[in-house]
């Protein structure tokens, strides 16, 4: 049985809450899980210390049992210095989309038009 360290969903609609839960992998995201080891409130203010909520030992006792956490949540174990930090390299999310690069060739042909015309 894998098992996660994974967000569970809460709260109303807009307004999210999410639990820090060890659950089976093969279970849905806001469904049954094992054990629930903290919360996680978005809308609190990044220094708040009630934004996020762990128990320490479960956690701990989870990772000693293979649990696998998820992104989202291995930042927030990196941010309590339970996992050292893992370099993350996307180098393409930093790249414009089609219409912007498109746009970017037009305007460079246009800037190159006049400085052609003015070396001839």
């Amino acid at each position: 049985m894998s098992m996660k360290i994974r967000l569970a969903r809460g709260g109303s609609k807009k307004r999210p809450f999410y639990r820090i839960v060890a659950a089976d992998s093969r279970m849905p995201r806001d469904g049954r899980y094992i054990e629930k080891l903290g919360t996680y409130n978005p809308l609190l203010p990044k220094d708040s210390e009630e934004r996020v909520k762990m128990d320490v030992e479960r956690v701990q006792h989870w990772l000693g049992q293979g649990a696998q956490p998820t992104d989202r949540v291995s930042r927030m174990l990196e941010a309590a210095g339970l996992k050292e930090k893992t370099e993350r390299n996307n180098p393409n999310k930093g790249t414009p989309g089609k219409k912007a690069q498109e746009r970017a060739e037009e305007k460079a042909a246009k800037a190159a038009a006049p400085a052609e015309e003015a070396s001839e």
